[in-house]
């Protein structure tokens, strides 16, 4: 009795062959999906209620996450009906982290890394997204974001000589370009932590409902230099701004580096403690402002130079270009990077230096020139004009050859410049048939690669729907 007992404890004690939950898997998805994104996961460990593999890249867990999981997790439960959720570490990450804790002294070095791994597999906190390719030396600066930059660089030389340093401005003003600048100085000889505020918050979370607060506490207060950005999503949550109110003071009283990021200065953020408000404004507080022009054209002009060597001298966009979208797109310097972004895709793919006119339609949601403003009535009436026909005679059902070619040009113009469907297209050119307008599209597409002046005259026509000008070539 006593040993059926024992064999019994042994087969449930037993860890889960991964070989043969990868067997399953493989019969289980398609071949390709397997091949791809599930033939690499490795188990690393097995616990009461759950189990951690690992991946490669965070691109990996997400797209598993997002797509996989749930199924994968009903082949485990086959086999330990206890198992209730999987969690992931990423390897790289989590080799960087034991770099990170690495002591000065090689004689605690071996005991310090396995302190660590313990420490990682049983908390699973190591999100640590410092980005290699946000650097000090890759900040370009300006009037408007010099002295968040200089502080940035201070507390990266001399660590709590601005305690709290607090930074904030704008979306895409390079707040976390300067935190990600800060970490990686400091990296190498600190225990550093990047986080976001919804991810501390998540952390928090978790570590409450596994009974793991503790490991929370000593992790983030045990850090010589804690990054928080995004500040202002800690909003209402009492318990956890409570938590970080004495994170925060452990942190001070040990000389700790505290670098937090906001969208707004600390007197601004709603529903957080004033407690916390009024610790963060007794570091040094730093405003980062939108960009000059200067300061656009110089981070156009140095993305330009990065993206030639990348592509082996392959990009060509012209001064006229540059200025152009440096005047224009003051919003971020994110949204200038996408601009240029979206210029250099269009120069490789159709192998062509873009003009002013086809640069403009590229960009014309970033210029506020919205779809909305531009109707298939103003459509109709530009294109009538332009071929001197009258707009019953381009909406009549006459074929004659000098009305199909405005006709066809006007309905390729209202599907590419509106969001209308082909039906609503073609019921506002007297209600023909959706074909009629599949058929316009794909006749003027043709016709642009063949006949360069019909080609000038589209680009022409959208310059005068668009912005009420003529071409600029």
């Amino acid at each position: 009795m006593n040993n059926n007992l024992q064999n019994s404890n042994s087969v449930i004690k037993k860890k889960i062959d991964w070989q043969t939950i990868q067997f399953v898997m493989r019969g289980n998805f398609a071949q390709d999906i397997y091949e791809s994104w599930l033939k690499k996961i490795e188990l690393v460990d097995e616990f009461k209620n759950y189990i951690l593999i690992s991946v490669s890249t965070r691109f990996i867990r997400d797209w598993i996450t997002s797509r996989y999981l749930d199924q994968i997790l009903q082949i485990v439960k086959k086999y330990n009906k206890d198992i209730i959720r999987i969690e992931f570490i990423i390897e790289d990450n989590n080799k960087a982290i034991l770099n990170n804790s690495e002591s000065k002294k090689n004689d605690k070095n071996k005991s310090l890394i396995n302190d660590n791994v313990s420490f990682i597999k049983d908390s699973f906190l190591q999100y640590n997204r410092i980005d290699p390719n946000k650097n000090f030396e890759n900040f370009i600066t300006g009037p408007s974001n010099k002295l968040a930059f200089e502080a940035s660089k201070k507390v990266s030389q001399d660590i709590a000589h601005y305690n709290p340093l607090y930074l904030h401005g704008g979306v895409g003003m390079g707040k976390t370009h300067l935190l990600n600048s800060i970490g990686l100085s400091l990296k190498e000889k600190n225990k550093v932590m990047l986080i976001s505020a919804e991810r501390f918050m998540y952390q928090f979370v978790k570590s409450i409902k596994s009974n793991e607060m503790v490991k929370f506490k000593e992790y983030f207060r045990n850090t010589d230099i804690l990054l928080i950005d995004d500040i202002q999503f800690m909003n209402g949550k009492e318990a956890m701004q409570e938590e970080f109110f004495h994170t925060f003071n452990a942190l001070l009283e040990k000389d700790s580096q505290i670098i937090i990021s906001a969208d707004r200065p600390p007197n601004k953020l709603a529903r957080i403690q004033e407690r916390i408000k009024s610790r963060f404004s007794g570091g040094l507080v730093v405003d980062i402002q939108n960009a000059d022009y200067e300061l656009r054209h110089k981070i156009i002009k140095s993305k330009i130079d990065e993206l030639k060597l990348l592509y082996s001298n392959q990009i060509n966009i012209t001064e006229e270009v540059q200025k152009f979208i440096s005047t224009e797109i003051r919003t971020s310097i994110r949204e200038l990077v996408g601009a240029l972004n979206r210029i250099v895709s269009y120069s490789r793919i159709y192998n062509k230096v873009p003009s002013l006119s086809e640069v403009r339609v590229i960009l014309k949601d970033l210029l506020n020139l919205s779809e909305n403003k531009v109707t298939i009535d103003s459509i109709q009436t530009v294109v009538c004009k332009f071929f001197k026909i009258s707009k019953n005679e381009m909406l009549s059902p006459r074929r004659s050859r000098y009305l199909v070619r405005p006709r066809q040009t006007a309905i390729y113009l209202s599907k590419i410049l509106t969001s209308k469907s082909l039906p609503e297209i073609g019921r506002a050119f007297s209600n023909r048939d959706h074909t009629t307008v599949i058929h316009s599209v794909k006749t003027i597409d043709k016709l642009r690669k063949e006949d360069n002046e019909l080609n000038i005259n589209i680009d022409s026509l959208k310059n005068k729907i668009l912005y009420n000008q003529e071409n600029e070539i």
